[in-house]
C-alpha cells in the first residue's frame, strides 16, 4: 500500500489549502448552474422553462407582481385576501374541490403574499405536467368570484389574521415598525390588511381588483423539473395563450421623506409578559447594491451563536434572552431591525447601547479578514443550498425575473455576496444605520401601559 505524508511529500500551505477550496467551490458552483429557457406568449405573459430530468417531479408556479402594497386607502389587504380567494374555485372546478384534485392526483400546492407579489404552486409527478397547467390556467382565466366566496375567505382571513397576529406574542411587531419607518407608502400598512377595509369591500371592489392585477402580463408562469421541452411548450401555449391581456399596470407610490431624526414610540402587545426593545432604519429597495450589503451586515451582527449580539448580550454578558438583526427586504424600501428580548432587570438602555455599541462598530471600523471570509463563506453556502430542490429554484426563477428583472440572478447573484468588500461594509452602515436617522420602539406588555 503506498502512503505519503503531507508534511513532508505534499506540504499543505495556506497557499494549498485556499486553491484547492477554491477549486472545489468552482466544482460546486459549475454543479448548480440552471439552466432555463424563457420566452413571452402574445398576450404578455412571461414563460420560464427548468429541465431537470434527475427526479420524476414537476413543479408549475405562477407569480403575480401583486402584493399588499397594491391597493388604494381604504381598501387594504386584498392581495392576501385573493391568495385565499383564488381556490375557492372556477367555471370548470367545482368550489372547494381545488385542494382534493391536487392531492387525489399525488401532489401538493399553496400560496403566499408579500407586500410585492403573490405566489401560487404546484408539486405532482412527473406524468401530471399537464394537470398543473391546467389549474393554474383555470385560476387566471375562469376564477369564479361571487358574494359566497367572498364571505367565506373574508372570514378565513380574520381567523388568520386572529392566530398569527392578534393573539401571537409579538405578532404585531413588524405592522407596528411599518407603521413608524413610513408616513406616505403603502409599506405603511400591513400585508394581511385591516379588517374594518375588508369587511367594506364590495363584490364589485373584488372583480375590479382581479380584472385589474391577475391578467397573462401581470404574471410569471415557471414549469421546472422532469419535463419535455416541445412538449411544454405546446401545452402553455394550450392553455394560456389565449386568456386576455390586461390593461397595463401604472405604479406610483409616493416618495418618503429621508428620516433626520431619532423617533422613540411605544406599542402594546397583550400576549407577551417580556418586552421587545427595537432599534429600525427604512433602507433601499431590495434590487439596490446597498441592500445585499444590508444582509451581510444582519448576519455579521446575529446570524449565530457566534454573532458578535449574540456572542456578547446572550452568551458573555447575560444581558438578553434573544438577540437579533434583520433586513427585511421589499421592492420599494427595506426595513433594517436591530431587537433584543432583556434577561431579568436589564433595562433598556442597557440593551439600546449595546446594540448601538455594535452598530457603530461596523460604521467606523472595517470588519476584520477574518470575519469577512466567514460571512462570504456563508452566503455561498445560502446560495448553493437555495437551488438545491425543484420547486426552490421555480421560485427562484419567478422572483428574479418578476421582481429583479434578471432571471439570471439564480446563477450569478452570488457573485455579488462575493464581490461586497469590508470597505463596503463600513461604507453602507455609516449611510443606513446612524442614530439619527432611526425609530427605536418599545414593544410593550400592556400591563406596562397603565404603569
Amino acid at each position: 500500500m503506498n502512503t505519503y505524508s503531507t508534511s513532508k511529500d505534499f506540504p499543505m500551505t495556506q497557499k494549498h489549502i485556499a486553491s484547492f477550496s477554491l477549486a472545489l467551490f468552482t466544482v460546486v458552483l459549475s454543479a448548480q448552474q440552471v439552466a432555463f429557457e424563457e420566452y413571452d406568449l402574445d398576450n404578455g405573459l412571461h414563460v420560464i422553462l427548468h429541465q431537470d430530468n434527475s427526479v420524476p417531479v414537476v413543479t408549475t408556479s405562477v407569480m403575480y407582481h401583486v402584493g399588499g402594497k397594491d391597493r388604494t386607502e381604504g381598501r387594504t389587504g386584498f392581495a392576501h385576501f385573493f391568495e385565499h380567494l383564488l381556490f375557492e374555485g372556477t367555471k370548470n372546478i367545482e368550489r372547494g374541490k381545488w385542494f382534493e384534485i391536487v392531492s387525489s392526483n399525488g401532489g401538493q400546492n399553496n400560496a403566499n403574499t408579500s407586500q410585492d407579489r403573490t405566489y401560487y404552486y404546484e408539486v405532482f409527478p412527473s406524468n401530471n405536467l399537464k394537470l398543473g397547467l391546467w389549474l393554474e390556467s383555470e385560476r387566471m382565466l375562469h376564477p369564479v368570484i361571487d358574494q359566497k366566496g367572498v364571505t367565506t375567505q373574508q372570514e378565513v382571513v380574520k381567523e388568520e389574521k386572529r392566530l398569527r397576529y392578534d393573539n401571537r406574542p409579538y405578532g404585531q411587531l413588524i405592522t407596528v415598525v411599518g407603521q413608524n419607518l413610513f408616513k406616505k407608502h403603502p409599506y405603511k400598512d400591513p400585508n394581511i390588511g385591516y379588517m374594518e377595509d375588508l369587511d367594506a369591500a364590495t363584490l364589485d371592489d373584488v372583480i375590479a381588483y382581479n380584472k385589474k392585477y391577475y391578467v397573462p402580463n401581470n404574471a410569471v408562469l415557471v414549469v421546472a423539473g422532469n419535463i419535455d421541452i416541445d412538449q411544454t411548450k405546446k401545452w402553455v401555449a394550450d392553455y394560456f395563450s389565449a386568456i386576455p391581456r390586461g390593461e397595463e399596470i401604472v405604479r406610483n407610490y409616493p416618495k418618503e421623506e429621508p428620516i433626520r431624526q431619532e423617533t422613540r414610540v411605544k406599542a402594546y402587545d397583550p400576549n407577551i409578559q417580556i418586552p421587545a426593545y427595537v432599534i429600525s432604519y427604512r433602507t433601499p429597495g431590495f434590487r439596490e447594491r446597498d441592500a445585499y450589503v444590508l444582509d451581510m451586515i444582519s448576519s455579521y451582527l446575529s446570524d449565530g451563536q457566534s454573532s458578535k449580539l449574540y456572542k456578547k448580550m446572550v452568551d458573555d454578558q447575560k444581558q438578553a434572552l434573544q438577540v437579533g438583526a434583520f433586513n427585511v427586504g421589499q421592492e420599494d424600501y427595506g426595513m433594517y431591525l436591530v431587537y433584543a428580548l432583556p434577561v431579568g432587570e436589564t433595562d433598556r438602555e442597557t440593551l439600546l447601547g449595546e446594540m448601538e455599541e455594535e452598530i457603530a462598530k461596523v460604521r467606523e471600523t472595517p470588519i476584520s479578514e477574518k470575519d469577512h471570509q466567514k460571512l462570504l463563506n456563508k452566503f455561498e453556502n445560502q446560495f448553493v443550498n437555495s437551488n438545491s430542490s425543484i420547486a426552490g429554484i421555480a421560485n427562484s426563477l419567478a422572483r428574479n425575473y418578476l421582481l429583479y428583472g434578471d432571471t439570471e440572478l439564480i446563477n450569478k447573484e452570488i457573485e455579488i455576496y462575493r464581490s461586497i468588500t469590508r470597505e463596503e461594509i463600513q461604507e453602507v452602515a455609516n449611510k443606513y444605520l446612524k442614530p439619527n436617522q432611526r425609530v427605536i420602539i418599545d414593544y410593550l406588555p400592556e400591563d406596562a401601559q397603565a404603569n
